[in-house]
């Protein structure tokens, strides 16, 4: 049986409240036992990917760039697209279950595409958008997941 993918998606820059959180969003991908993908560069994307890691999770980073040392260090597997931000639909694509956290036009993209593949996008941190599942903490977060991913 092929494993659960679950994206995780925000911004390149993030404040600590943002990092830790995200951070706890990689241990619970982890936890569930799905593979996490993200964008593979810093902010939200190196915090989940830290937090993936520190549960023996496995990391997919795809990223905008040629270069595979673009990546952050807890990427396991690096795929450089060299697309630019259109790697975006490529982030939403690979996973089965979108977690959005704090992030700017990139990450609402990603939202976007979410919503039009038809994907469950779990909002934690203000995306307000019809369609979106909202919770308020990363605890909400789990039980959703679980609930999608029918564990």
């Amino acid at each position: 049986m092929r494993k659960k993918v679950i994206g995780v998606i925000g911004g390149h820059t993030c404040n600590k409240e943002v990092e830790l959180i995200a951070h706890k969003i990689g241990k619970i991908v982890a936890k569930v036992g799905a593979i996490l993908v993200c964008g593979g560069l810093g902010g939200v994307m190196k915090a989940v990917c830290q937090g993936a890691k520190s549960e023996n999770g496995i990391t997919i980073g795809i990223i905008t760039s040629y270069d595979k040392n673009d990546a952050n260090e807890f990427c396991d597997i690096v795929i450089p697209s060299g697309l630019g931000y259109a790697r975006n639909v490529l982030v939403v694509q690979a996973g089965d279950i979108i977690v959005a956290l704090p992030g700017e036009y990139g990450t609402l993209s990603e939202v976007a595409y979410g919503l039009q593949f038809k994907k469950p996008v779990i909002s934690l941190g203000g995306w307000d958008i019809p369609g979106v599942i909202e919770v308020k903490t990363p605890q909400e977060a789990e039980s959703k997941l679980k609930k999608l991913l029918e564990i």
